[in-house]
């Protein structure tokens, strides 16, 4: 088949020079399919990110941005012609990298600090979300026992004893 003509295409040497352009158009369409799969996981973080509490305490700043706090300060006074964020974080991660563990420990510590605070309020956080999730419970119930009040209807003797036997009251005079 080395010799054959294809439709005004010539002679074809080999099958995988006419399948390329298809398998082109195949790999065009993955990316298509791709790009719609990145979508779907966009949405999904956007749901996330609109689930999220605000009043959630932040978590604290590793000893790496403690130190970056200050040294950001100094760093503009030493190079108020520098704008950039990202010149600044490049040095601030370089002189982070050239310090002992003995000029990292002030900044450790204060990270340490920090974290333990965010403990503390994080705990009295869990403690106030658990108190609200038990009030929702007891409205659910008590709406329950509301829809259940008006379903009592017509009032007769075998629906009343049913109302009766689901909040545990027992009456002999009904149920005899």
């Amino acid at each position: 088949m080395k010799g054959a003509t294809a439709k005004g295409k010539g002679t074809v040497k080999d099958k995988n020079e006419v399948l390329k352009p298809v398998d082109d158009k195949r790999v065009g369409k993955r990316k298509a399919a791709a790009k719609a799969k990145n979508s779907s996981k966009n949405q999904t973080k956007k749901e996330k990110l609109a689930s999220k509490d605000p009043n959630k305490p932040k978590k604290p700043a590793s000893a790496f941005f403690v130190f970056m706090e200050d040294f950001r300060k100094t760093y503009k006074l030493e190079n108020p012609h520098v704008k950039g964020v990202a010149a600044v974080g490049k040095a601030g991660g370089e002189k982070w990298k050239s310090l002992s563990n003995a000029e990292k420990s002030p900044y450790e510590a204060k990270a340490a600090k920090r974290k333990s605070e965010y403990d503390q309020v994080m705990a009295a956080y869990n403690k106030k979300q658990e108190s609200i999730a038990d009030d929702d419970e007891e409205e659910s119930d008590k709406s329950k026992s509301e829809v259940n009040d008006d379903d009592m209807g017509s009032g007769d003797i075998t629906t009343l004893c049913s109302w009766f036997n689901l909040h545990c009251v027992i009456i002999d005079v009904f149920c005899n």
